[in-house]
């Protein structure tokens, strides 16, 4: 069989597949959806290269800068939970999406998926689960830090609503993170993505107070989104530099639209 005919009969394959997805009932789809979702949170949560960065990592940082070298400081402490809860939602929504991504792809996970009738809706909406998840778990480890040896003290509405921000505000960098994962090689991902988060996390004043960095790189950190990010999860602890909720939520979403349209460019380069 020639290259052309392989082209045909995959391509009849593939869309005789959709179309034994449009028949699935709504409960069928909704199943898809959940077991996507579990396997593709047992796959991470097994990857000891993907866990353990991911969960702990934030937790030792904050341990030295926020309660090591923040002694009897709670307020410095306070502000560096919140830049920090920042740093920790992003790793896991740029490296379930981008690095995993990529390497699944580089594999051939991607078109064994393609070619079932699952839609290909599930495999975003299982990684946004998982990085949630995950996201989850970083913040519980860094309030156990935070409450346990620096003295942070947080009212139950104030935990709930940072922790919200966080969660939901780690969607801008999913879409990032999806874009990643369709353009790079599995090779290349997993260091393209760090080379992308330390940087862009340190700039955005999630390690180090902004204040402490020459006065260019604080106004440079104003076009970065975990900027604006950890300014609203600051809002909720009154330690945040000014600027509106609505302007905040403003550019996280105009990131999100340009994050979400390069995404679906990537998509549309892989499949012609």
């Amino acid at each position: 069989m020639n290259n052309s005919n392989t082209i045909v009969v995959s391509s009849n394959a593939h869309l005789s597949n959709h179309s034994a997805a449009h028949r699935m009932t709504a409960k069928q789809i909704a199943k898809l959806f959940y077991l996507e979702t579990k396997f593709e949170w047992l796959k991470s949560i097994r990857n000891p290269a993907f866990a353990l960065p991911a969960t702990l990592f934030p937790a030792i940082f904050y341990l030295f800068f926020g309660v090591l070298m923040n002694q009897h400081n709670p307020q410095a402490a306070t502000f560096l939970l919140c830049t920090y809860g920042t740093f920790g939602v992003i790793g896991p929504a740029l490296f379930s999406f981008g690095a995993g991504l990529a390497v699944e792809r580089g594999q051939g996970w991607l078109d064994i998926k393609d070619a079932s009738p699952m839609p290909a809706s599930a495999q975003v909406v299982s990684r946004l689960f998982v990085s949630m998840g995950f996201s989850i778990i970083v913040l519980v480890t860094l309030g156990l830090v935070a409450f346990g040896l620096a003295d942070v003290s947080l009212s139950l509405g104030q935990v709930w609503l940072l922790s919200g921000i966080l969660i939901i505000g780690g969607l801008p960098f999913c879409l990032l993170g999806l874009t990643l994962g369709l353009l790079l090689k599995a090779e290349s991902a997993p260091a393209v993505v760090n080379v992308i988060y330390l940087p862009l996390s340190f700039l955005s004043g999630l390690w180090v107070p902004l204040s402490l960095l020459p006065s260019y790189l604080q106004s440079f950190a104003q076009f970065l989104p975990p900027y604006h990010l950890s300014q609203l999860a600051l809002k909720v602890v009154g330690q945040d530099a000014g600027g509106s909720v609505v302007q905040h939520l403003l550019i996280l979403v105009i990131f999100s639209i340009l994050f979400f349209a390069s995404a679906m460019l990537a998509i549309k380069k892989k499949t012609t």
